[in-house]
Order: C-alpha cells, then sequence, then structure tokens
C-alpha cells in the first residue's frame, strides 16, 4: 500500500464566528462585520470540521506548501479583522511649511505640502476609515489588506520629491499598526 504525501494545516474558530465555505470561496462573520474572500488555488483544499478550518493539499510541491501558509494567514488575518478589527497610526510632521490633513468623502487631502499651492491627493479604499485628529491619524477597518493599502496611500502621496530627504524630512509616516 503506497502511501499518499498530504499536507494539512488547521485553523481553529474562536467562538461566535460562522464560516461557510462554497466553491473556494469562504465567507467569516463576527462581531465587527463580514469578510469574503475567493481563494482559489487548484490543489488546496478548503473544509470546515466542528470548530476549525481545515487546510490540506495532496502531494504538494514546494509552491503548494508555501500557497498553503498564506491560504492559512489570510484565513487568519480575516478572523482576527472581524474580532478585533485592524488599526494603524499615522503621524504629520512638518518644520518647514504647516501640513493641514482633511478626509473628504473617499480622499485624503494634504494641503500646503512643503509650500505647494496645489493639495496632494491621496484614495481611501471603501471598508477603511480615516479619522484626523490634530497630527495624528487612524486608519481603521476589519479588512487588513484595504486598511493597510490605504495608510501606505496616504504615506506615498506625502513622499518629498526633488528636494533633500535630509533636510525635507516632511510628510505623514505610519509610527504603528495594531
Amino acid at each position: 500500500m503506497v502511501k499518499i504525501p498530504i499536507i494539512k494545516k488547521v485553523v481553529e474558530i474562536p467562538e461566535n464566528i460562522e464560516v461557510t465555505v462554497d466553491n473556494k470561496s469562504i465567507h467569516i462573520k463576527g462581531e465587527k462585520g463580514t469578510l469574503s474572500k475567493t481563494l482559489s488555488y487548484p490543489k488546496i483544499e478548503i473544509k470546515i470540521q466542528k470548530n476549525s478550518i481545515e487546510v490540506s493539499c495532496k502531494l504538494p510541491k514546494r509552491q503548494d506548501k508555501a500557497l498553503i501558509g498564506t491560504t492559512v494567514a489570510h484565513i487568519k488575518n480575516m478572523i482576527k479583522g472581524v474580532t478585533k478589527g485592524f488599526e494603524y497610526t499615522l503621524k504629520t510632521v512638518y518644520s518647514h511649511f504647516p501640513i493641514k490633513t482633511v478626509v473628504k468623502e473617499n480622499q485624503f487631502i494634504i494641503q500646503n505640502f512643503l509650500g505647494e499651492h496645489a493639495p496632494r491627493k491621496a484614495p481611501i479604499l471603501e471598508g477603511a476609515e480615516v479619522e484626523v485628529k490634530g497630527d495624528i491619524i487612524s486608519v481603521r477597518g476589519i479588512d487588513k489588506e484595504k486598511v493597510g493599502q490605504t495608510a501606505a496611500n496616504i504615506e506615498r502621496a506625502a513622499m518629498v520629491k526633488h528636494r533633500d530627504i535630509r533636510v525635507f524630512q516632511d510628510g505623514v509616516y505610519i509610527i504603528s499598526k495594531k
């Protein structure tokens, strides 16, 4: 009898969370909201046991092993998102010109950056909430990818270009992630 190599990783499902899997799509519902993601890797199977999610693959190669780890990480991030949520904290720093930051609809606007007349704008992705209190900016949400991308958009919009960054250290920088 030949034994077929199988890799299995198990993710525990906390209480008060509903998980459903249909056609490679996983839906997780918790206190803070609902997240859905399509994880369509051909050889990887996702099954729900009593209070755990089992991710497995038959005859795994190196790439399949990596994809199992990626799938498990996505599932853990979704569970953390619907229970605790994610928060990035950014800080506005300036030494030359006072920077004013404003949130309008789905855009983050940076005014008077390095004395520029035209405001710089960063898109806020759907599912991420941005709050400005003085020079501290909070980006919150349940989807880690959208919250992180929104924070990165804000940080990237305030990059110093065509100046010496050792002198002009103005900008908006990520200072913490939760």
